[in-house]
């Protein structure tokens, strides 16, 4: 009688080859990736599927559904981690609709070692079930229970696979931006479906040519640190990014490289945002954008009150950390005096501290601007955005809660500026706008900007 396990629980293999099957009622195939350290495969030799059924130290043995058989002495030494995948050959099917799948690990002798039932699916039509990871000189099972609503397509591109989509619908009337090249997809080989399986038809795309992005590919950019996350936090933020990456593919943006710059109110109104953690929240939600666009995949990060404090920058691997070291209204932490920046707040400081590190011929810089509004110095702040509209940023204000933004309501339709530099909305929830809401108000303004500085001489 094997070990249960429950979701995240891992236990020790001190076997020489473990075997991976599973129960289910629904037809369904078995898959293997094989993945470095990074989460990401190193080839198409590393996908293991019904039409490449074998890898270095792994194998796809005939059943229904198959089996995966993994010889840890012959696993390069490259490879962190197997992740077993359960696919279902109804495309229309979910895990919701029957009983929870059930994987099993056991020995080469048909032991049962360790049992998993999958609980929780509802939607998905593909689940990660189980992960035989190193630990040193050990290996070791997890159970991850990771499902994927998007289906086998976003579980593949999410592990540096390509599959073909649709092309995305061409900006109507607008010139296409000059992007940097995504980088470089891993391509597996081409999977025909087979007569009633309904298993999904992933084929090798074409190679990027120089210049252009892979937007079809929907290839979300991956950035140092990811890979220490947790599964499940590393899940949260991949989807997150593929919300960012529609937009930017519907906008004919994908692949656009810009500084990323994160400005948060510290003021006293603020306080019911700070002490329920929306803020928090704010910088996880922002983290996907500058990981799809940033160079470096970092924001840079403000506070601001009638004074400002530039903040280290924010990292994918140390979010939580950061937001709970910097994220106050009052005190000291971390060497900053909270209380000396004031509890009103005064924009001019912190814009013009912004615009200064801005120069004509620069790379484009997205200002993520996050307030409850109050701006009391409008014809200051109104010449200061004129101003401004000939350096290379965009600035994109967001209204936390029910408030009088004034001012900020009027950005869009400021005349006298050399193109439209600002955008405005508000949010009087933040918690109830999903990721695809939120990520199309955030950045549908941004790629008409470059265009438009484009035109006018401002970015090159």
């Amino acid at each position: 009688m094997g070990t249960a396990l429950v979701k995240g629980q891992n236990g020790s293999l001190a076997v020489a080859t473990a075997v991976v099957s599973v129960r289910l009622a629904a037809a369904a195939d078995v898959s293997g990736l094989l993945v470095t350290e990074s989460g990401r495969v190193r080839s198409d030799a590393d996908f293991v599927f019904f039409n490449q059924p074998s890898a270095p130290g792994v194998e796809l043995r005939p059943g229904l559904p198959a089996v995966l058989a993994v010889s840890f002495t012959d696993v390069p030494a490259d490879i962190a981690q197997i992740r077993a995948v359960i696919t279902l050959d109804d495309p229309t099917a979910t895990f919701g609709q029957g009983a929870p799948p059930v994987a099993v690990v056991g020995d080469d002798s048909g032991n049962m070692l360790y049992e998993y039932v999958i609980d929780g699916l509802s939607t998905e039509s593909v689940v990660i079930a189980l992960e035989l990871y190193r630990r040193n000189a050990e290996w070791k099972v997890r159970a991850v229970g990771q499902g994927y609503a998007g289906g086998f397509a976003a579980l593949v591109v999410d592990h540096g696979v390509s599959v073909d989509d649709e092309p995305p619908p061409a900006a109507m009337g607008l010139p296409a931006l000059e992007v940097q090249s995504a980088p470089d997809a891993t391509h597996v080989p081409a999977v025909s479906s087979r007569a009633g399986d309904g298993a999904a038809a992933i084929v090798s795309a074409p190679p990027t040519q120089p210049g252009t992005a892979a937007p079809n590919a929907l290839d979300v950019r991956t950035v140092p640190g990811e890979e220490k996350l947790s599964f499940e936090k590393r899940g949260r933020l991949d989807m997150r990014k593929r919300e960012v990456a529609k937009v930017l593919i519907t906008k004919n943006a994908f692949g656009v490289r810009a500084r990323v710059v994160l400005v948060i109110d510290k003021t006293g109104s603020m306080i019911r945002q700070y002490r329920q953690q929306v803020v928090h929240r704010v910088v996880q939600r922002m983290i996907p954008v500058a990981t799809q666009l940033d160079h470096d995949g970092t924001l840079e990060a403000y506070l601001y009150a009638l004074s400002f404090a530039k903040l280290p920058d924010i990292t994918v691997e140390h979010s939580e950390q950061w937001a709970q070291t910097f994220l106050h209204l009052s005190g000291t932490h971390a060497g900053i005096s909270y209380d000396a920046m004031g509890g009103r707040n005064d924009e001019l400081p912190i814009m013009r501290d912004i615009i200064a590190s801005l120069r004509p011929g620069d790379p484009p810089t997205l200002v993520l601007f996050f307030t409850d509004g109050g701006f009391a110095k409008k014809r200051e702040i109104a010449a200061l955005m004129r101003e401004a509209s000939r350096l290379p940023a965009f600035w994109q204000f967001v209204g936390l809660g029910k408030a009088n933004y004034g001012l900020l309501r009027s950005l869009d339709e400021m005349a006298d500026r050399l193109v439209d530099n600002a955008g405005f909305f508000a949010l009087d929830d933040i918690d109830q706008v999903d990721d695809a809401q939120l990520y199309g108000r955030l950045l549908g303004e941004f790629p008409d900007w470059i265009r438009a500085a484009k035109t006018a001489g401002i970015l090159h």
